[in-house]
Order: C-alpha cells, then structure tokens, then sequence
C-alpha cells in the first residue's frame, strides 16, 4: 500500500474538484480523504495499490472540465492507523 499527501494549486474551488476527485478514488478503490483550504487549494491525502495511486495522481493533476490545475505538490507518508482511511471521503 502506498499513501501520498497531495496539496493542488490553481483554479480548484468552486469547479467540482473534491465531487471529482471522490468519484475517482472511488473507481479505483482509492481510501483517504479531499477537502478545501481556506487559502483556495485543495488538500488530499490517497492509500492504495501503487497503479491506482499513479492513476488517481495523473487524474488529479488534470482535475475536472472548468479545473485548471497550476501546481501540485506531491509527498510520501507513512500512516500509522491504516483503519483511518477505510473509504474515500470529503472533508470539510
């Protein structure tokens, strides 16, 4: 299992990006969470297989139709409470 904290920058509230992101992760049997910050970029954090988590990757640095995504900051966790993530969520 590969878990990676993603922080995306651009034109990402407002535009559907976490309904997005949560509709994907859920294709690809992604677990872990999307939510907005206040400063306007989104913040996620995705656990599973290393191919799905290239694909949600490549996904979300595209993001929806009216998205226009400018930066995407990627890091490798380490995720001590695996049972944390046991579903693809949206925070707010």
């Amino acid at each position: 299992m590969k878990t990676i904290h993603i922080t995306v920058t651009g034109r990402v509230q407002g535009v559907g990006f976490r309904y997005f992101t949560v509709g994907c992760a859920n294709d690809l049997g992604i677990r872990g969470w999307v939510k907005n910050l206040p400063d306007g970029r989104v913040e996620a954090v995705i656990q599973g297989q290393d191919a799905a988590v290239k694909e949600m990757t490549r996904l979300i640095g595209r993001g929806p139709r009216a998205a226009d995504v400018t930066d995407m900051k990627i890091e490798a966790i380490d995720v001590v409470d695996a049972e944390e993530f046991a579903g693809f969520v949206m925070r707010f």
